[in-house]
């Protein structure tokens, strides 16, 4: 399908990797020939790869995607017990209390959880079961955008009742709805998207939040190690498994307006991208002084910097007078130097904010490998102390780094050693409970992985002393 879409000339080079059909010694092969054609797993618009050290990223990607893959079952499985095993035990009072239900009997009934209610809680919501705002970030500091925008990311983890339990009940905010979007290459939805609205009588702000990687999702794993990518023209390469969650059409691709896939039938959900476009219209139209911004974690980031890509590429020019910004979380790299320019480049025509925040040693900043993709954008960085700096590239760029692994794994025991102290320091609410110890625990092993937790990122705009670096950065824009 992907070759179709390049020869109807909706993108002028491409390379498609397909870690199904990759046999290990298919793979090997790749190390000792530069011919591309060759290798059953890949579709590519071009003969041959003479880099050797691309061809190893090559290799690295597909074998990491071959493992997710084969753990696809026995993870999903995992995380579905863990989950309802978590919201079991909350819901009863914990141990005690669902020992003290079972011996009551007949008067106090156990609580079985419903994954559907707004009580039900994800993994990632046991991480930092934080819910208000803080409070001392009101609207007009520099810090307000980033750490509501953070607070929605953390929250879209849960269902949609949670988030409109949340956005209704707790931040007074009015819910405008939790959908969840259709895949075309992998005829299912897979895209979940929470927007909601920021509006009191001196402002009004809707907000976009991408659901970001499901940590027991290998598919969703798969796609920020992914190396594969579409080239379209005066815009660059674009990371494929991201063009395809946003909503990109398996018989038009970026077409301004949906098309009928007569190929497969009809789709059982929205496409991302052109359903909140439409809807943000509608709103927009509706509300003369509202603005919007978009934001997004982990592959959720990704798909945040994606949305304002496609809205520049079809000049939706109400949109882009209307957002204000862009806010991403441990956001993996979207695509080549070439799109970073287009990127900035409009970012600066139509003076939209685009900051991309990355916690100390979180891996997913640093994937899929620097190489072919590159970041852009203002990176905001975070230390283990929570210290902030504006810079270019977060340090060790790429997750498998000489260089960063012994520091990544020394950094790993002090925020063990520091999960035990947050409490003493900041105050009740920077208390971790035991389900982000054990991920602590796991980073010990795997540094980089309780990195890429919220808990550290709503930590980070709530305690870095950001406020000075951004209002110099917004009076030299």
């Amino acid at each position: 399908m992907e070759a179709k879409l390049c020869d109807d000339g909706f993108c002028t080079h491409y390379l498609i990797i397909n870690a199904n059909e990759a046999s290990f010694f298919d793979i090997l092969k790749l190390l000792f020939s530069g011919n591309l054609k060759k290798r059953k797993f890949i579709d590519c618009s071009f003969e041959r790869e003479e880099s050797f050290f691309y061809r190893l990223l090559i290799v690295i990607s597909t074998l990491l995607q071959k493992f997710l893959l084969m753990m696809w079952m026995p993870m999903a499985m995992m995380g579905r017990t863990i989950e309802n095993l978590l919201n079991f035990l909350r819901l009863n009072g914990g141990f005690r209390g669902l020992l003290r239900n079972i011996i009551r009997g007949g008067t106090v009934k156990v609580v079985i959880p419903d994954r559907k209610a707004a009580t039900y809680l994800s993994f990632i919501g046991f991480t930092d079961t934080r819910m208000e705002l803080d409070s001392n970030i009101e609207r007009g500091n520099p810090m307000y955008f980033p750490a509501l925008s953070i607070m929605a990311c953390k929250a879209a983890y849960n269902n949609a009742a949670y988030n409109q339990a949340l956005i209704e009940g707790q931040w007074k905010m009015e819910f405008l709805g939790f959908k969840n979007y259709w895949n075309d290459f992998l005829r299912r939805p897979e895209t979940q998207v929470v927007m909601f609205r920021d509006k009191s009588v001196d402002h009004d702000t809707i907000v976009v939040c991408f659901r970001g990687t499901q940590p027991f999702n290998t598919e969703d794993w798969c796609s920020d190690v992914d190396l594969s990518w579409f080239e379209f023209p005066h815009i660059g390469k674009i990371h494929s498994g991201f063009s395809k969650a946003l909503g990109m059409q398996s018989s038009a691709g970026w077409a301004k307006q949906v098309v009928s896939d007569s190929t497969h039938g009809e789709r059982g959900a929205p496409l991302a991208y052109y359903d909140i476009r439409d809807t943000l219209k509608v709103l927009l139209e509706q509300s003369p002084e509202a603005k919007f911004i978009v934001t997004g974690h982990s592959l959720g980031g990704a798909l945040a910097a994606l949305f304002p890509a496609i809205l520049f590429y079809h000049e939706e020019q109400l949109l882009l007078e209307r957002m204000e910004g862009v806010y991403t979380f441990g956001q993996p790299r979207v695509g080549d130097d070439a799109f970073g320019d287009y990127m900035g480049k409009n970012l600066r025509k139509h003076n939209i904010n685009f900051f991309r925040y990355v916690y100390c040693n979180d891996m997913v900043p640093r994937v899929p490998f620097d190489g072919v993709f590159k970041h852009f954008g203002t990176c905001v960085y975070y230390n283990s102390k929570y210290q902030p700096s504006i810079v270019d590239e977060e340090p060790y760029k790429n997750y498998f780094s000489a260089g960063g692994s012994i520091a990544m794994r020394i950094n790993a025991v002090y925020e063990v050693i520091r999960s035990f102290l947050m409490s003493n320091e900041y105050g009740s609410d920077y208390r971790e409970g035991w389900v982000l110890f054990g991920m602590r625990i796991i980073g010990l092993l795997i540094p980089g992985i309780p990195a890429h937790c919220a808990q550290d990122y709503v930590n980070s705009t709530r305690l870095g002393s950001l406020h000075r670096l951004l209002s110099h950065h917004f009076h030299h824009k």
